[in-house]
């Protein structure tokens, strides 16, 4: 069950050298790509499986992913813009299960995905290291959230949806 909830393994951060930030930002601008070629020649009966038991349908993977790269690119722009923000966080699951995320063609989600990351990376590229160092407060976790650390996490984050649906894709043999 651990490696169907998490295929390529929980985040970690080991800290933010140049070499890894470049990693991030080029996996970031990776993921629209990625998403478009894990949801390609899907059939509604297929995007409505889930990807394990107890999980979301590839459906609401996608549109989790345009959901995330909203909340997450405005806390990046929060955390340039203002000291110490405290950002808003949003219920994962309550999205999932809108009628939005259960109903809408993943394209929809794939288009938002698309232009924010176009944005952001933009924005990640003309970075100093110093804006790296720039936090925003989490209030669920308590915790002040550092932008590099942030950056790993989206990669991550990207990543980890993406190996949902392909690894799917490969048990099932679609």
């Amino acid at each position: 069950m651990e490696q169907l909830r998490y295929p390529v393994g929980r985040y970690s951060f080991d800290g933010m050298t140049t070499a890894q930030k470049d990693i991030w930002i080029r996996e970031v601008e990776a993921l629209p790509a990625q998403l478009k070629a894990a949801l390609e020649g899907l059939s509604e009966e297929q995007l409505d499986t889930p990807y394990r038991t107890g999980g979301w349908t590839v459906r609401q993977v996608a549109h989790h992913l345009a959901d995330a790269a909203m909340n997450c690119f405005s806390r990046f722009k929060l955390a340039l813009t203002e000291s110490n923000p405290t950002i808003k966080p949003f219920n994962e699951e309550g999205w999932a299960g809108t009628p939005d995320s259960l109903r809408v063609a993943p394209e929809v989600s794939l288009a938002i995905v698309e232009g924010i990351y176009a944005r952001w990376v933009v924005l990640l590229r003309s970075m100093e290291r110093s804006d790296f160092e720039k936090q925003f407060y989490h209030p669920e976790q308590g915790s002040q959230i550092k932008l590099s650390w942030f950056l790993g996490f989206v990669a991550w984050h990207g990543r980890h949806h993406v190996a949902h649906i392909t690894g799917l894709k490969e048990r099932m043999d679609w």
